[in-house]
């Protein structure tokens, strides 16, 4: 049974697509075309990738519900091991193979007929922002990029002092022997597997922001519960996503921020290391879980004209 967050417009095809990564792992998505698209002409195309563990039926299906609507050819796509893309373990999170999932993205929608492979860029909704870029460091094919709420998952090393950050990742080492004694990599879910009406009581701020969104109906998917593998979280440490950001240039980036969300420092950094051009976007009164799907406050006037302005170079 299909768990879309949000209603398909009647004016929209969406269609279940799979196809291959470069690790041969079997990538989920959903490719979005407006009704009143000609297909016997090249059209412009874009790539979308979830939250930092969430789903295509989610926020990039919020989008590419839009968007395709403005004239693009959309895929919204399930993470590699995550969703109903392929991979095992399931659960894993891996900063190289999800900036791969946007080159994926690009390797299907340049084969279509209908779609102009001079013309594609790529969103990136929460942590896939900060994948998307890393992708568009590594593959010039990817035009332009935008991020909305942007995370750098790969940052979070710098929250730790060294102290804390040696005890952390010895206790993630030591994981490694039990999930090895064990035949099985840990996985804690922290959203639970049915909807709940309210949020429970005693989060803390942040934790209790994004529980209202992937733990109540809004959000959630039972395949987006939280999390991934305790020990997925050892290579961020050593893999720094944005060390290139500024080779993105002269291909454009747009950052996507509310004007109150807590994650505003990852986009105001990573704008800062970024060439020109570039562009900060500030939406006002927005949380940082207002972009995920929030249609009244997603500057999708902006999206559609940053794209065809860049194209269009």
């Amino acid at each position: 049974m299909e768990e879309y967050t949000f209603k398909l417009d009647e004016n929209v095809n969406r269609t279940h697509v799979k196809y291959k990564n470069r690790y041969g792992i079997t990538i989920a998505g959903d490719l979005y075309i407006a009704k009143n698209t000609d297909l016997s002409v090249k059209n412009p195309a874009l790539v979308i990738g979830p939250p930092y563990g969430g789903t295509k039926e989610q926020s990039p299906g919020v989008y590419a519900n839009k968007l395709c609507q403005r004239g693009f050819i959309v895929l919204a796509f399930d993470p590699a091991y995550n969703g109903e893309s392929g991979g095992e373990p399931r659960h894993i999170s891996s900063p190289e193979i999800f900036s791969e999932n946007f080159s994926a993205g690009v390797d299907y929608l340049g084969v279509q007929p209908f779609v102009d492979r001079e013309k594609i860029g790529a969103i990136g909704i929460c942590g896939s922002g900060g994948f998307a870029l890393s992708a568009a460091q590594m593959d010039s094919r990817i035009k332009a990029v935008a991020c909305a709420s942007m995370y750098d998952m790969s940052a979070m090393r710098d929250t730790f002092t060294p102290e804390q950050l040696k005890t952390e990742i010895d206790r993630l080492s030591r994981q490694r022997w039990i999930d090895y004694e064990n035949g099985s990599m840990e996985y804690i879910p922290f959203f639970p597997e049915k909807p709940v009406d309210k949020v429970p009581e005693g989060l803390d701020t942040i934790t209790e922001e994004f529980f209202s969104y992937y733990g109540l109906k809004r959000g959630h998917s039972k395949n987006a519960l939280g999390g991934f593998t305790t020990t997925s979280q050892l290579v961020f440490y050593n893999y720094q996503l944005l060390n290139h950001i500024d080779t993105i240039s002269p291909r454009p980036i747009l950052f996507i921020v509310g004007d109150n969300a807590h994650s505003k420092y990852f986009s105001e950094n990573a704008y800062k290391a970024a060439s020109e051009p570039k562009e900060m976007y500030v939406v006002p009164d927005a949380i940082h879980i207002d972009l995920y799907d929030k249609t009244d406050k997603i500057p999708f006037d902006k999206l559609e004209s940053f794209f065809k302005t860049a194209f269009a170079n």
